[in-house]
């Protein structure tokens, strides 16, 4: 199967990095779960302190990325856990934009 990168980005709500790490190192294992489950892997989230810009670049093997699993029980309580940090749409999700792929290395 085919693994595809995928990449984008959040907007972090200033002063709320160390809590952002916190909640992500104790990601909920059913959450860590259904990622898996669904082919992503190799999931990192940098921060720019600049400018609070979350950067986020995971490997899928199937069609859905994270960012796809929204109606699901599981990413709506995320979403919702997060919102507090984050910068948010109105459903919780969190604002993202994708970004393009421009250059690749193996």
């Amino acid at each position: 199967m085919e693994i595809k990168r995928f990449a984008f980005k959040m907007k972090l709500n200033p002063g709320f990095k160390e809590e952002y790490r916190k909640r992500h190192n104790e990601i909920w294992p059913e959450l860590e779960r259904l990622l898996k489950n669904e082919g992503i892997g190799n999931y990192s989230i940098f921060l720019d302190e600049e400018t609070n810009t979350l950067f986020a670049y995971q490997e899928q093997k199937g069609e859905s990325s994270s960012q796809d699993l929204g109606k699901t029980e599981i990413v709506k309580k995320w979403w919702k856990y997060m919102a507090d940090i984050m910068e948010t749409n109105p459903d919780n999700s969190p604002v993202t934009a994708p970004l393009e792929q421009v250059f690749f290395m193996e």
